[in-house]
Protein backbone atom coordinates (compact mmCIF):
# COMPACT_ATOMS: atom_id res chain seq x y z
CA UNK A 1 0.00 0.00 0.00
CA UNK A 2 1.00 3.37 -0.92
CA UNK A 3 -0.14 6.50 1.63
CA UNK A 4 1.02 9.87 0.76
CA UNK A 5 0.68 12.33 3.89
CA UNK A 6 0.53 15.76 4.64
CA UNK A 7 3.61 16.33 6.75
CA UNK A 8 3.33 20.30 7.09
CA UNK A 9 3.46 20.79 10.78
CA UNK A 10 6.08 18.27 11.22
CA UNK A 11 8.42 21.27 12.35
CA UNK A 12 11.08 20.43 14.92
CA UNK A 13 11.12 22.88 17.06
CA UNK A 14 7.53 23.73 16.79
CA UNK A 15 5.44 20.79 17.65
CA UNK A 16 2.18 22.18 18.77
CA UNK A 17 -1.13 19.41 19.78
CA UNK A 18 -1.63 18.74 16.00
CA UNK A 19 2.48 18.49 15.21
CA UNK A 20 2.85 15.89 18.18
CA UNK A 21 -0.08 13.94 16.57
CA UNK A 22 1.67 13.59 13.38
CA UNK A 23 4.66 12.74 14.56
CA UNK A 24 3.88 10.01 17.40
CA UNK A 25 1.25 8.55 15.38
CA UNK A 26 3.19 8.43 11.53
CA UNK A 27 6.31 7.30 13.98
CA UNK A 28 4.37 4.17 15.10
CA UNK A 29 2.60 3.57 11.86
CA UNK A 30 5.63 3.30 9.70
CA UNK A 31 7.50 1.35 12.01
CA UNK A 32 4.39 -1.00 12.26
CA UNK A 33 4.02 -1.25 8.82
CA UNK A 34 7.24 -1.52 6.97
CA UNK A 35 5.88 -3.42 3.67
CA UNK A 36 3.79 -0.27 3.05
CA UNK A 37 5.61 2.62 1.29
CA UNK A 38 4.94 6.17 3.00
CA UNK A 39 5.51 9.25 1.55
CA UNK A 40 5.83 12.43 3.34
CA UNK A 41 4.93 15.82 2.03
CA UNK A 42 6.39 18.56 3.47
CA UNK A 43 6.21 22.12 2.46
CA UNK A 44 9.78 22.86 4.12
CA UNK A 45 12.92 20.97 4.27
CA UNK A 46 12.47 19.18 7.35
CA UNK A 47 14.59 18.92 10.05
CA UNK A 48 17.31 15.78 10.07
CA UNK A 49 16.43 15.48 13.73
CA UNK A 50 13.03 14.34 12.19
CA UNK A 51 13.98 10.32 11.52
CA UNK A 52 11.78 8.03 10.05
CA UNK A 53 12.45 4.65 8.31
CA UNK A 54 13.02 3.55 5.66
CA UNK A 55 10.16 3.29 3.86
CA UNK A 56 9.49 6.54 4.29
CA UNK A 57 10.13 8.62 1.67
CA UNK A 58 9.99 12.48 1.74
CA UNK A 59 9.09 15.28 -0.45
CA UNK A 60 9.41 18.71 -0.86
CA UNK A 61 6.29 20.50 -2.35
CA UNK A 62 7.28 24.65 -2.34
CA UNK A 63 6.23 27.27 -1.89
CA UNK A 64 5.78 27.30 2.17
CA UNK A 65 2.02 27.42 3.37
CA UNK A 66 2.37 30.44 5.56
CA UNK A 67 -0.91 32.35 4.51
CA UNK A 68 -4.38 31.32 3.57
CA UNK A 69 -3.72 32.04 0.08
CA UNK A 70 -0.33 29.78 0.22
CA UNK A 71 -2.79 26.89 1.91
CA UNK A 72 -5.65 27.33 -1.44
CA UNK A 73 -2.46 27.45 -4.06
CA UNK A 74 -0.71 24.23 -2.36
CA UNK A 75 -3.42 22.08 -1.60
CA UNK A 76 -5.87 22.78 -4.87
CA UNK A 77 -3.25 23.27 -7.56
CA UNK A 78 0.51 21.78 -6.20
CA UNK A 79 -0.57 19.51 -4.27
CA UNK A 80 -3.43 17.29 -7.28
CA UNK A 81 0.10 17.34 -9.68
CA UNK A 82 2.21 15.25 -6.97
CA UNK A 83 -1.08 13.09 -6.08
CA UNK A 84 -1.54 12.35 -9.89
CA UNK A 85 2.23 11.35 -10.33
CA UNK A 86 2.38 9.42 -6.89
CA UNK A 87 -0.91 7.40 -7.63
CA UNK A 88 -0.94 7.06 -3.87
CA UNK A 89 -3.91 4.51 -2.43
CA UNK A 90 -4.76 7.06 0.03
CA UNK A 91 -4.11 10.66 1.29
CA UNK A 92 -3.71 11.41 5.13
CA UNK A 93 -4.26 14.91 6.60
CA UNK A 94 -2.99 15.12 9.83
CA UNK A 95 -4.62 18.95 10.22
CA UNK A 96 -8.01 18.19 8.22
CA UNK A 97 -6.59 20.08 5.18
CA UNK A 98 -7.69 18.44 1.68
CA UNK A 99 -7.65 18.94 -1.65
CA UNK A 100 -11.05 19.43 -3.91
CA UNK A 101 -9.50 18.83 -7.16
CA UNK A 102 -8.02 15.20 -6.75
CA UNK A 103 -9.66 11.69 -6.90
CA UNK A 104 -7.59 9.81 -4.66
CA UNK A 105 -9.36 8.68 -1.42
CA UNK A 106 -8.84 11.30 1.70
CA UNK A 107 -8.90 10.65 5.54
CA UNK A 108 -9.09 13.66 7.03
CA UNK A 109 -7.86 14.16 10.98
CA UNK A 110 -10.21 17.40 11.92
CA UNK A 111 -9.08 17.75 15.46
CA UNK A 112 -11.99 20.39 16.27
CA UNK A 113 -13.94 23.06 14.33
CA UNK A 114 -13.48 26.03 17.09
CA UNK A 115 -13.65 28.69 14.02
CA UNK A 116 -17.22 27.88 13.75
CA UNK A 117 -18.15 28.63 17.31
CA UNK A 118 -15.96 31.59 17.71
CA UNK A 119 -15.33 33.05 14.68
CA UNK A 120 -13.50 36.52 16.27
CA UNK A 121 -10.88 34.82 17.86
CA UNK A 122 -8.89 34.15 13.93
CA UNK A 123 -7.60 36.44 11.61
CA UNK A 124 -9.83 37.45 9.31
CA UNK A 125 -8.16 35.97 6.45
CA UNK A 126 -7.82 32.50 8.39
CA UNK A 127 -11.11 32.45 9.49
CA UNK A 128 -12.60 32.71 6.36
CA UNK A 129 -10.37 30.06 4.68
CA UNK A 130 -11.44 27.61 7.49
CA UNK A 131 -15.24 28.94 7.39
CA UNK A 132 -15.46 27.96 3.57
CA UNK A 133 -13.05 25.01 3.15
CA UNK A 134 -13.40 22.82 6.01
CA UNK A 135 -16.89 22.05 5.48
CA UNK A 136 -16.20 21.24 1.94
CA UNK A 137 -13.57 19.11 3.45
CA UNK A 138 -15.60 17.01 5.19
CA UNK A 139 -18.20 16.67 2.13
CA UNK A 140 -15.23 15.53 0.24
CA UNK A 141 -13.46 12.60 2.36
CA UNK A 142 -13.61 9.52 2.35
CA UNK A 143 -13.62 9.42 5.97
CA UNK A 144 -12.69 12.07 8.91
CA UNK A 145 -10.87 11.47 12.37
CA UNK A 146 -11.04 13.28 15.02
CA UNK A 147 -9.81 13.67 18.65
CA UNK A 148 -13.22 12.99 21.51
CA UNK A 149 -16.26 12.60 21.34
CA UNK A 150 -17.45 15.89 21.72
CA UNK A 151 -15.33 17.03 18.51
CA UNK A 152 -17.11 13.95 16.21
CA UNK A 153 -20.77 15.24 17.59
CA UNK A 154 -20.01 18.96 16.69
CA UNK A 155 -18.45 17.67 13.21
CA UNK A 156 -21.62 16.04 12.70
CA UNK A 157 -23.99 18.53 13.41
CA UNK A 158 -22.20 21.23 11.83
CA UNK A 159 -21.04 19.84 8.83
CA UNK A 160 -24.25 17.25 8.22
CA UNK A 161 -21.51 14.39 8.48
CA UNK A 162 -23.28 10.53 9.23
CA UNK A 163 -21.83 9.54 12.40
CA UNK A 164 -20.44 6.25 10.66
CA UNK A 165 -17.83 7.97 8.73
CA UNK A 166 -16.66 9.47 11.63
CA UNK A 167 -13.97 8.12 13.98
CA UNK A 168 -12.33 9.07 17.52
CA UNK A 169 -8.53 8.80 18.02
CA UNK A 170 -7.98 10.18 21.00
CA UNK A 171 -4.87 11.99 21.77
CA UNK A 172 -1.85 10.91 23.48
CA UNK A 173 0.52 12.27 25.66
CA UNK A 174 4.77 12.49 25.44
CA UNK A 175 6.29 9.51 26.67
CA UNK A 176 8.73 11.48 28.73
CA UNK A 177 5.86 12.92 31.29
CA UNK A 178 5.76 10.93 34.39
CA UNK A 179 5.66 11.99 38.19
CA UNK A 180 8.96 14.31 38.92
CA UNK A 181 11.05 13.27 42.35
CA UNK A 182 10.38 15.53 45.06
CA UNK A 183 13.93 17.13 45.50
CA UNK A 184 14.03 17.66 41.77
CA UNK A 185 10.84 19.14 42.35
CA UNK A 186 12.69 21.68 44.61
CA UNK A 187 15.21 21.95 42.97
CA UNK A 188 13.32 23.14 39.82
CA UNK A 189 11.16 25.79 41.87
CA UNK A 190 14.47 27.32 43.49
CA UNK A 191 16.03 27.75 40.25
CA UNK A 192 12.10 29.10 38.41
CA UNK A 193 10.21 30.27 41.38
CA UNK A 194 12.81 30.92 44.41
CA UNK A 195 11.40 27.93 45.60
CA UNK A 196 7.45 29.10 45.82
CA UNK A 197 4.20 26.90 44.59
CA UNK A 198 2.73 28.04 41.41
CA UNK A 199 0.30 27.17 39.09
CA UNK A 200 0.70 26.32 35.82
CA UNK A 201 -0.85 27.21 32.02
CA UNK A 202 0.23 25.43 29.30
CA UNK A 203 -0.61 26.34 26.11
CA UNK A 204 -0.15 28.92 22.82
CA UNK A 205 -1.54 32.64 23.90
CA UNK A 206 -4.52 33.46 22.38
CA UNK A 207 -8.36 34.07 23.14
CA UNK A 208 -10.03 30.65 22.84
CA UNK A 209 -7.38 29.65 25.50
CA UNK A 210 -9.33 32.33 28.02
CA UNK A 211 -5.80 33.33 29.42
CA UNK A 212 -7.20 36.89 30.83
CA UNK A 213 -9.51 35.08 32.30
CA UNK A 214 -7.21 32.95 34.13
CA UNK A 215 -5.55 36.08 34.93
CA UNK A 216 -8.42 37.85 36.62
CA UNK A 217 -9.29 34.85 38.80
CA UNK A 218 -5.56 34.59 40.32
CA UNK A 219 -6.06 38.30 40.65
CA UNK A 220 -8.73 38.11 43.05
CA UNK A 221 -7.48 34.39 44.48
CA UNK A 222 -4.26 36.43 45.53
CA UNK A 223 -6.49 39.39 47.26
CA UNK A 224 -7.17 36.55 50.46
CA UNK A 225 -3.91 34.19 49.57
CA UNK A 226 -1.48 33.85 52.36
CA UNK A 227 0.53 30.61 50.66
CA UNK A 228 2.60 33.34 48.51
CA UNK A 229 1.69 30.64 45.67
CA UNK A 230 2.77 31.85 41.78
CA UNK A 231 1.32 31.55 38.35
CA UNK A 232 3.16 30.24 35.62
CA UNK A 233 2.49 30.90 32.07
CA UNK A 234 3.77 28.59 29.59
CA UNK A 235 3.61 29.15 25.21
CA UNK A 236 4.18 31.25 22.71
CA UNK A 237 1.84 33.83 21.54
CA UNK A 238 0.02 32.96 18.30
CA UNK A 239 -2.29 35.73 17.50
CA UNK A 240 -5.04 39.05 18.97
CA UNK A 241 -2.55 38.44 22.38
CA UNK A 242 -3.08 42.58 23.14
CA UNK A 243 -5.95 41.60 25.58
CA UNK A 244 -4.04 39.21 27.71
CA UNK A 245 -0.31 41.69 27.53
CA UNK A 246 -2.88 44.43 28.35
CA UNK A 247 -4.39 42.45 31.94
CA UNK A 248 -1.17 41.52 32.80
CA UNK A 249 -0.21 45.41 33.14
CA UNK A 250 -3.45 46.42 35.25
CA UNK A 251 -2.76 43.80 37.60
CA UNK A 252 -2.35 44.61 40.68
CA UNK A 253 -0.86 41.24 41.76
CA UNK A 254 1.80 41.39 38.65
CA UNK A 255 4.74 40.06 40.40
CA UNK A 256 2.99 36.65 41.12
CA UNK A 257 2.87 36.22 37.07
CA UNK A 258 5.66 34.01 35.33
CA UNK A 259 6.20 34.53 31.71
CA UNK A 260 7.78 31.28 30.48
CA UNK A 261 7.63 31.34 26.65
CA UNK A 262 7.54 28.08 25.10
CA UNK A 263 9.63 24.95 26.64
CA UNK A 264 10.69 21.58 25.39
CA UNK A 265 9.60 18.56 26.36
CA UNK A 266 11.78 17.46 28.96
CA UNK A 267 11.55 20.79 30.69
CA UNK A 268 8.22 21.08 30.31
CA UNK A 269 7.73 17.86 32.10
CA UNK A 270 9.72 19.35 35.11
CA UNK A 271 7.43 22.22 34.72
CA UNK A 272 4.03 20.49 35.19
CA UNK A 273 5.23 18.22 37.21
CA UNK A 274 6.93 20.85 39.86
CA UNK A 275 3.80 22.51 39.91
CA UNK A 276 0.57 22.59 42.17
CA UNK A 277 -1.95 22.06 40.28
CA UNK A 278 -2.77 22.70 36.14
CA UNK A 279 -5.37 25.38 34.57
CA UNK A 280 -6.93 25.06 31.36
CA UNK A 281 -9.88 27.08 31.29
CA UNK A 282 -10.50 27.23 27.06
CA UNK A 283 -13.43 28.38 26.25
CA UNK A 284 -12.97 25.53 23.08
CA UNK A 285 -11.05 22.60 23.02
CA UNK A 286 -11.06 19.24 20.93
CA UNK A 287 -9.42 17.23 23.39
CA UNK A 288 -6.86 19.67 25.85
CA UNK A 289 -3.37 17.43 25.71
CA UNK A 290 -1.93 19.68 28.62
CA UNK A 291 -4.84 17.91 30.98
CA UNK A 292 -3.19 14.64 30.33
CA UNK A 293 0.32 15.85 30.40
CA UNK A 294 -0.59 16.46 33.86
CA UNK A 295 -2.35 13.71 35.06
CA UNK A 296 0.49 11.78 33.76
CA UNK A 297 2.95 13.62 36.21
CA UNK A 298 0.26 13.13 38.97
CA UNK A 299 -0.47 16.78 39.33
CA UNK A 300 -3.90 17.92 39.86
CA UNK A 301 -6.14 20.27 37.44
CA UNK A 302 -8.46 22.87 36.97
CA UNK A 303 -10.13 22.58 33.76
CA UNK A 304 -13.57 24.18 31.61
CA UNK A 305 -16.88 22.66 32.24
CA UNK A 306 -17.05 22.81 28.85
CA UNK A 307 -16.86 21.16 25.30
CA UNK A 308 -13.92 18.13 24.97
CA UNK A 309 -12.29 18.80 28.87
CA UNK A 310 -14.73 16.52 31.20
CA UNK A 311 -14.27 14.07 28.46
CA UNK A 312 -10.81 13.70 28.82
CA UNK A 313 -10.56 14.99 32.96
CA UNK A 314 -13.71 12.80 34.05
CA UNK A 315 -13.20 12.46 37.66
CA UNK A 316 -9.41 14.05 38.14
CA UNK A 317 -9.89 17.61 37.61
CA UNK A 318 -11.82 20.28 39.59
CA UNK A 319 -14.19 22.07 37.13
CA UNK A 320 -15.07 25.56 36.50
CA UNK A 321 -17.20 27.74 34.00
CA UNK A 322 -14.83 29.47 31.67
CA UNK A 323 -16.82 32.55 31.42
CA UNK A 324 -16.89 33.00 35.44
CA UNK A 325 -13.94 34.65 37.19
CA UNK A 326 -15.91 34.07 40.34
CA UNK A 327 -16.15 30.17 39.26
CA UNK A 328 -12.47 30.05 38.46
CA UNK A 329 -11.20 31.53 41.33
CA UNK A 330 -13.15 29.16 43.53
CA UNK A 331 -11.28 25.85 41.82
CA UNK A 332 -7.89 27.82 42.66
CA UNK A 333 -9.04 28.03 46.19
CA UNK A 334 -10.20 24.61 46.59
CA UNK A 335 -7.11 22.90 44.40
CA UNK A 336 -5.06 24.81 46.97
CA UNK A 337 -6.13 25.00 49.95
CA UNK A 338 -8.13 20.98 50.16
CA UNK A 339 -5.02 18.73 50.20
CA UNK A 340 -7.58 15.43 50.69
CA UNK A 341 -9.39 17.09 47.42
CA UNK A 342 -5.78 17.20 46.03
CA UNK A 343 -5.04 13.52 46.89
CA UNK A 344 -7.82 12.66 45.66
CA UNK A 345 -7.79 14.11 42.33
CA UNK A 346 -4.14 13.01 42.04
CA UNK A 347 -5.24 9.24 42.33
CA UNK A 348 -8.38 9.81 40.14
CA UNK A 349 -6.01 11.10 37.61
CA UNK A 350 -3.26 7.79 37.79
CA UNK A 351 -6.32 6.01 36.14
CA UNK A 352 -7.45 8.29 33.91
CA UNK A 353 -4.07 8.56 32.54
CA UNK A 354 -3.53 5.21 31.46
CA UNK A 355 -6.85 5.47 29.10
CA UNK A 356 -4.79 7.41 26.99
CA UNK A 357 -1.83 6.62 24.90
CA UNK A 358 0.24 7.57 21.17
CA UNK A 359 -0.27 3.73 20.81
CA UNK A 360 -3.19 3.58 21.03
CA UNK A 361 -3.63 6.38 19.01
CA UNK A 362 -1.86 4.90 16.38
CA UNK A 363 -3.59 1.92 16.51
CA UNK A 364 -6.90 3.38 16.06
CA UNK A 365 -5.46 5.72 13.18
CA UNK A 366 -4.34 2.50 11.37
CA UNK A 367 -7.88 1.33 11.83
CA UNK A 368 -9.59 4.51 10.30
CA UNK A 369 -6.69 4.02 7.31
CA UNK A 370 -8.17 0.89 6.75
CA UNK A 371 -11.59 1.94 6.94
CA UNK A 372 -11.12 4.25 4.24
CA UNK A 373 -9.52 2.05 1.88
CA UNK A 374 -12.58 -0.71 2.24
Amino acid sequence: MRIAVNTRLLQYGKLDGIGWFTYETLKRITQKHPRDEFIFIFDRQPHPKLSFPENVRQIILSPPTRHPFLWYLWFEWRLPSLLKKLKPDLFLSPDGYLSLRTQIPQLAVIHDINFIHRPKDLPFFTGAYYRHYFPKFAARAHRIATVSEYSKQDICRSFEVSEDEIDVVYNGANEIFGPVKPDDKETWKLENTSGTDFLIYVGTLHPRKNISGILYAFEEFKKKDTTGIQLMIVGEPMFKTGDIFSTLKRMNFRKYVILKGRLEPEELKMAIGSARGLLLMSFFEGFGIPVLEALKCHVPVICSNSTSLPEVAGNAAIYADPASVKSITQAMNQLVYDDNLRQDLIRNGQVRAELFSWERTSELLWKSIEKTLK
